[in-house]
């Protein structure tokens, strides 16, 4: 019996085989001269990100092309390329994501929506709780609750959760070693940040009068404030300190 067999595994190994050879890619391209070599690489790091539903990690992208070729110059490249066309390559939640330009979002929304399911505004309550846990993560419900001085319901907390906003955290040290509350990727994602160091300086945020630890506690965000508002006032602050930095 055990004879019979061998054939079949021998065969199946062999197709193994193919199927790995078939898989593996030529990534320095040594036979193509160096300007259609460059061209290929960036023809494959945007391929990878047009594919992808979701931000391309860096070792993804750096996968496809050669182990001497820069990625940020492909990058940079790409992004040139497409300076007069609606949509822009961006680096977002740690990754690449082709997205489209804000200049293109009122058309895009004449024309039936964006192609996703929208994420719902975000409420008074929900904007102010996000915000804390973003500058001030990990932290526990009972800690974002004294931060208030008011209770932080599980409700809220869930709904946030819902939204893909954020996740579970290590636990505290505190008793009853409760769990922290901390961003996901996909609040980076939504909200157009690389890494959490994109977050605008919360004293930047004080010195432009949008933030403050008083408004906070006092709840003194404009009613209605949505995540889109957010992410304006976010873009608006940005801009100001670059024109600072460049004045």
């Amino acid at each position: 019996m055990a004879e019979q067999m061998r054939p079949l595994e021998e065969d199946g190994c062999e197709r193994q085989e193919r199927t790995t050879q078939r898989t593996l890619l030529d990534t320095e391209l040594d036979h193509l001269p160096p300007d259609l070599r460059w061209r290929e690489w960036m023809n494959r790091v945007e391929a990878v990100i047009f594919a992808a539903g979701e931000p391309v990690p860096r070792e993804v992208l750096a996968g496809v092309i050669g182990k001497g070729c820069n990625l940020d110059l492909i990058i940079d490249d790409i992004r040139a390329e497409l300076s007069g066309r609606p949509y822009d390559l961006v680096a977002v939640a740690g990754g690449f994501q082709h997205r489209t330009r804000k200049a293109y979002t009122e058309a895009i929304r004449a024309a039936g929506g964006s192609g996703a399911v929208q994420a719902k505004p975000l409420t008074q309550t929900e904007a102010l709780v996000l915000m804390c846990i973003a500058y001030f993560q990990p932290i526990t419900r009972g800690e974002l609750s004294a931060f208030f001085g008011k209770e932080i319901s599980r409700d809220l907390i869930a709904s946030l959760r819902g939204q893909g906003f954020i996740a579970s955290g290590p636990r505290s040290p505190g008793p009853g070693a409760p769990y922290t509350y901390v961003t996901t990727k996909s609040f980076l994602s939504h909200f157009n940040l690389d890494t959490l160091r994109d977050l605008p300086d919360f004293e930047a945020l004080e010195d432009a009068g949008l933030l403050s630890k008083e408004k906070l506690l006092a709840g003194e965000i404009p009613v209605g404030l949505t995540d889109g508002e957010m992410e304006r006032k976010f873009d608006e602050l940005g801009a100001g300190i670059e024109e600072e930095q460049a004045g």
